[in-house]
């Protein structure tokens, strides 16, 4: 459940690199509880955005708050964070890597120890934790990545792509640990490509374009504010008789299945007439917009 008084803020950041634009007045918020998905096309500034949280960069404007407060070197350390360019000792023993962070973060030697070895249990790799992380698969050694986010009981996640190259077995144990991290209050901000994956996880999406969020909201809010499409299926109409429809335009077909999308005002009901005047109507309902779709049109819209 979502917990308004521990909000991170990120608030129109912007960052650039002489003449070239990383991030233009980003603004978006991620509340404790929640998990959000932050998605754009390579090279939008998601990877620019997480590392200014992080302290790695420093924005040349704007500030990034947590629970209300700028974000300083002592609050950053109850941040967990998992790079997209993986970046853990591949000689170091996993027992000792990971204690070694929660070190980092400031934990006890003793409470850095347990809470390592709870977290390789937790993945399946107590058996292993004196092994050297070069020899553990892709698979495992993300596991061990996360762990090494999670390993200082952290009250805020930022994870960059870190779905990334996973098999189905170890996708689903990390989308299960981040919704219980969520449940238990903390906040969970993440990019991926994996759009149907953020689809089904996520509590609210951003969708970054040209250095900016365009659009921002849970899946149903965005599929609200996206253009009213039907799926009609009337098999005796001839080839075209959609197009004889006021107020519609052809999306695609599939056999007699059509996909039309009503300009603003058009009435559902009068498609409904035209299809039944054709004979009889197999379907005829709402298209649900996948976040895929979502995407493509917010960033069609957003171009130049």
């Amino acid at each position: 459940m979502s917990d308004g008084s521990r909000v991170l803020e990120v608030d129109g950041i912007s960052k650039r690199y002489g003449d070239v634009v990383a991030l233009e007045d980003l603004t978006f918020d991620v509340r404790g509880g929640e998990l959000f998905g932050l998605v754009g096309r390579n090279g939008a500034g998601k990877t620019t955005a997480m590392r200014i949280v992080l302290g790695v960069l420093d924005a040349d404007a704007g500030q990034v708050r947590w629970a209300g407060m700028p974000l300083d070197f002592v609050s950053r350390r109850r941040i967990g964070y998992m790079p997209e360019e993986r970046g853990l000792y591949p000689r170091m023993r996993l027992l000792e890597q990971l204690a070694y962070l929660g070190e980092l973060h400031g934990m006890a030697d003793g409470d850095a120890e347990r809470a390592a070895l709870d977290w390789l249990e937790r993945f399946g790799l107590a058996d292993r934790r004196y092994d050297e992380l070069q020899a553990l698969s892709h698979g495992n050694q993300q596991r061990v990545q996360l762990a090494a986010a999670l390993v200082c009981a952290p009250d805020v996640l930022v994870l960059d792509e870190p779905f990334a190259g996973l098999d189905p077995v170890a996708l689903d144990v990390m989308t299960g640990v981040l919704r219980e991290r969520a449940e238990a209050g903390v906040a969970v901000v993440f990019s991926s490509h994996e759009l149907d994956l953020v689809e089904r996880i996520c509590d609210r999406v951003g969708i970054i374009e040209r250095h900016h969020l365009v659009v921002c909201g849970t899946v149903a809010e965005l599929r609200a504010g996206g253009p009213h499409r039907l799926w009609v299926d009337a098999p005796a109409a001839g080839s075209g008789w959609a197009a004889t429809i006021p107020g519609t335009h052809l999306v695609r077909a599939d056999g007699s299945r059509v996909l039309l999308e009503l300009a603003p005002g058009t009435d559902d009901q009068s498609v409904l007439d035209a299809a039944r005047r054709t004979g009889p109507v197999r379907e005829f309902r709402p298209a649900q917009a996948s976040l895929s779709e979502i995407f493509r049109d917010a960033v069609q819209e957003a171009s130049p």
